[in-house]
């Protein structure tokens, strides 16, 4: 029995150039625990963002991403909108989080972005760690490459600090939250 996916492909062998994230097939998810006891996952479902990609000097890549966070779902409308809600992300007054790459660095299939990721009104330096995961050219002659990342950030850092005690200790959700990208992003024409 086979429990992990096919292998991608590489098929570019050079992906330098302007690319936009296509929302359709990436997905923007986040993990943090509950009560202490196991994980809640979400996702956000409208998101824009563009990458520039130079593979010969991968320090003047670039990436810039917008988040409409009102697209939040946890699979709980209630606990959506609690996240929407003035207690968590406040999307009446701050509708989006975005994050612009300050600096960007490649090994082999592994890059390192830096950026400032902006959730409310703070601001606050984050490293993701992305590994490309393929190239190909779709049926409609997109050139198309991928990247998996994660990274974890304490959630007090911007702002995000409601919570309620546990009778039995801890507190209801976790301060570390893990933030998840599958990306897929088209080469511009």
């Amino acid at each position: 029995m086979t429990t992990g996916f096919d292998a991608p492909t590489t098929a570019i062998d050079d992906i330098t150039g302007d690319y936009t994230l296509d929302a359709s097939h990436s997905r923007l998810g986040f993990v943090a625990r509950h009560a202490m006891v196991t994980k809640v996952r979400g996702q956000f479902g409208a998101f824009t963002g563009t990458a520039r990609i130079d593979e010969a000097d991968p320090s003047s890549s670039k990436v810039d991403l917008t988040v409409d966070v009102t697209t939040v779902s946890t699979g709980s409308p209630d606990r959506d909108g609690h996240l929407v809600s003035g207690d968590f992300f406040d999307t009446e007054t701050y509708p989006n989080i975005t994050f612009v790459s300050t600096d960007v660095a490649r090994s082999g299939s592994d890059w390192t972005i830096t950026g400032d990721l902006t959730i409310k009104d703070v601001t606050k330096p984050v490293t993701i760690e992305f590994e490309q995961t393929g190239s190909a050219q779709d049926p409609f002659g997109n050139v198309r490459v991928g990247f998996e990342g994660e990274t974890t950030v304490n959630r007090k850092d911007w702002g995000l600090t409601w919570n309620a005690a546990l009778e039995t200790g801890g507190v209801l959700i976790s301060e570390k939250i893990k933030l998840e990208f599958d990306i897929s992003a088209i080469r511009n024409a």
